[in-house]
């Protein structure tokens, strides 16, 4: 049976190829899938499936970690869309080799509040 970070990993490539059966083969047939920032939350395989489906734009995807044990991975993807990208942040619950949960963060870069010292530097 594949590791959690594989099954991830798999996840990831079929979205970026658009390989909707192939991705859909990883998902538990009750998923759930949330965002909290958006308040958005989906519910079963073939509803989070249109949701993929459908997302607007000409989108890519690059991974750039996914980490995990039996039955959990989190992954750091860069998501780009029309001229633009962002970065997400993915927990992932497994169970029996499928994806049963993914709690999704898209977290947007801010300026940090002032703090009165010289140990911080910016990149």
């Amino acid at each position: 049976m594949a590791s959690s970070e594989q099954i991830v990993q798999q996840y990831w490539q079929a979205a970026h190829r658009r390989d909707w059966a192939g991705f859909a083969a990883l998902l538990d047939e009750n998923v759930v899938y949330e965002v909290p920032q958006t308040r958005e939350r989906i519910r079963g395989r073939d509803h989070y499936l249109d949701f993929n489906i459908t997302y607007p734009g000409d989108w890519q995807l690059r991974v750039d970690s996914v980490i995990g044990n039996a039955q959990q991975a989190v992954s750091r993807i860069t998501f780009f869309v029309d001229g633009t990208s962002c970065e997400g942040i993915s927990f992932f619950t497994l169970q029996h080799g499928r994806i049963t949960h993914i709690l999704d963060y898209w977290p947007e870069p801010y300026d940090p509040p002032y703090r009165h010292t010289a140990h911080i530097e910016r990149y």
